[in-house]
């Protein structure tokens, strides 16, 4: 049986008395290692999944869970394209690829028509990994799409067009597996894009308070946009970030969350993590800058999860 982040963190009760804290921890590192190396590949699915990252409150890891997802799906045997819908270009950041003003990027996909095969490029830090970058020229791209027809349709057009995308009959082993659309923290025209074009929607909910608060807003929105727009998607994933165990304001929202949406809460919460936090800065994910940490081996879990588990 595969060990998870939880089995790997209890270990035989006796063994805490029997060496030092660091070589615990070392011996945690190589476990981990291990099974982080040794999982194995997950089925594909039968057509590309085109999922919407996305919640209008900012700080509760939706770029942080779409890199890190996104990774630990390419570790177990899927092709993924990340399509960076943030004017910041966080997500671009973290999979080590160049978003300075100029290079082909969403900006261009939206504003100047752009098809996808010419705005995506390869992460160099994850194998079968494609990534569609953001500029800061994005910023403006809301102002410019005013006056434009259809613009709420643009990324949808865009994505359907690409031959990578769509069921195994038609676009054939080279399909993507996975699309996933990190959206920035608004409820502006770029996640209105990013809604239209998906079929599911994952939502990330901080493991605090605040993180519920907005929740409802994100969700009368996404039935607003069902109902006129695109009646495809549905929210078939939440996942919990930040979670620490120690606190009972986090099993309180996690429990919350879990009894008000039932089974599209992934079992799996990611937990707080200072080497999720410090991977970005090196140009990667933590499933490549550190895959034997709690925290890559918890996305790891949950993109086993959402893979196993399919569309809704």
């Amino acid at each position: 049986m595969v060990r998870t982040a939880a089995d790997v963190a209890s270990l035989e009760p006796g063994y805490a008395d029997e060496t030092t804290p660091l070589a615990r921890a070392a011996e945690h590192s190589l476990l981990a290692r291990r099974t982080a190396y040794g999982r194995p590949a997950v089925a594909r699915p039968p057509a590309t999944r085109v999922m919407v990252v996305a919640n209008q409150k900012g700080g509760v890891g939706k770029t942080t869970s779409t890199v890190n997802l996104a990774a630990a799906l390419c570790q177990l045997g899927q092709r993924v394209l990340v399509i960076d819908l943030d004017p910041q270009g966080n997500a671009s950041t973290a999979l080590s690829v160049e978003h300075r003003r100029g290079v082909p990027s969403t900006y261009d996909l939206l504003v100047n028509g752009a098809t996808l095969a010419e705005v995506i490029t390869e992460s160099p830090e994850v194998p079968g990994l494609s990534v569609v970058p953001a500029t800061i020229d994005l910023a403006g791209a809301e102002i410019e799409l005013v006056s434009v027809v259809a613009r709420e349709s643009r990324l949808y057009r865009a994505i359907q067009a690409h031959p990578a995308v769509g069921a195994a009959a038609e676009a054939g082993e080279e399909r993507f597996d996975y699309v996933l659309v990190d959206c920035p923290p608004s409820l502006g025209l770029l996640t209105l894009n990013a809604l239209v074009a998906g079929e599911e929607m994952m939502i990330p909910i901080q493991a605090e308070y605040y993180a519920l608060e907005g929740l409802g807003q994100l969700l009368e929105t996404v039935e607003m946009v069902r109902q006129h727009l695109n009646q495809r998607l549905s929210v078939s994933t939440i996942l919990i970030t930040m979670y620490d165990a120690r606190t009972r304001l986090a099993s309180g929202v996690a429990d919350e969350v879990r009894e008000h949406f039932g089974e599209t809460v992934l079992r799996t919460s990611i937990p707080r993590s200072v080497r999720i936090s410090e991977a970005p800065s090196y140009g990667q994910t933590v499933m490549t800058y550190d895959p034997g940490s709690p925290g890559a081996l918890s996305y790891l879990e949950a993109a086993r999860e959402m893979a196993v588990r399919g569309a809704r």
